[in-house]
């Protein structure tokens, strides 16, 4: 015990530094438990929202149940048509969303998991996505059963929030589950992405920018077919040519003014002389 207190007279002075790190492990775990206790509110309400719709969903498969398979008119009963709209309303929005990232480059680039199908909250998207499509109606002025009603808004609930959790997701992973190489290269693309797409690069300067861009990606996030297309469409606009103006025509210079010729002297005729 004396040996020990002997050693920590001697390096007394690295209390100092073991304070500091002791600090600093303390904020990343108070900064950790604060993310943890967010995480854990939004995951909450979350499952409220999901909550409200399974409670929805099944209060209409009730009523089906009770009523058997009856078919509702939904261009004779107001309540079941206007369901409908609000849930094509909410669906297209959830799609209009995703193609954000979808179809634009940038974003992808700059978060990746969105179309990376391998990311287990992305997945589960893609399928609610798919199950929601596959259950939405023709039309809110057709006719539906109450169970394809309740299936639907159960179906769109899911999307809503299956969208919210990758879209969350993607957003706190950005590119960390790429290597520092690989992050470079997603660098490099999202600049070389600014002049492909730049109006004042000539087109020359788009093209060799956006066959970079493609090298860039390659092996790192796959291009849809259609975000492939919009790309190509922005990179081929045409540039403005700069409007000239006509040159004004030429002011025709003032003739000199012509002085009057004067008349040549004649000579005086000869004095008659008296006598002759």
């Amino acid at each position: 015990m004396q040996e020990f207190w002997q050693w920590a007279g001697s390096y007394w002075w690295l209390i100092f530094p073991l304070f500091g790190m002791a600090g600093g492990v303390a904020k990343a775990w108070e900064r950790s438990a604060r993310r943890r206790h967010e995480r854990r509110l939004e995951t909450l309400k979350i499952k409220a929202q999901l909550k409200t719709a399974e409670i929805e969903a099944r209060a209409l498969t009730q009523q089906a149940k009770r009523r058997g398979p009856s078919i509702v008119d939904t261009t004779a009963s107001v309540a079941p048509n206007d369901l409908l709209v609000r849930l094509f309303a909410e669906h297209d929005e959830i799609t209009a969303r995703w193609l954000d990232y979808e179809l634009d480059v940038a974003k992808l680039i700059a978060f990746p998991a969105m179309s990376d199908g391998r990311q287990p909250l992305t997945a589960a998207f893609l399928r609610a996505k798919k199950t929601a499509d596959a259950l939405r109606p023709a039309s809110a002025e057709g006719k539906v059963t109450e169970h394809q009603v309740a299936e639907y808004l159960q179906a769109v609930g899911d999307y809503a929030v299956a969208f919210e959790i990758a879209e969350k997701d993607a957003r706190r992973l950005r590119d960390s589950t790429f290597t520092e190489p690989e992050r470079k290269r997603l660098d490099r693309a999202q600049q070389l992405l600014k002049v492909a797409v730049d109006e004042s690069a000539t087109q020359a300067e788009r093209n060799v920018a956006y066959k970079r861009v493609r090298e860039e990606l390659d092996g790192l996030i796959l291009l849809s077919d259609d975000a492939v297309t919009v790309l190509e469409k922005q990179v081929a606009r045409e540039i403005a040519a700069p409007v000239v103006q006509p040159a004004p025509a030429p002011v025709p210079e003032p003739e000199p003014e012509r002085m009057p010729v004067a008349e040549p002297l004649r000579p005086a005729p000869p004095a008659h002389r008296e006598g002759a």
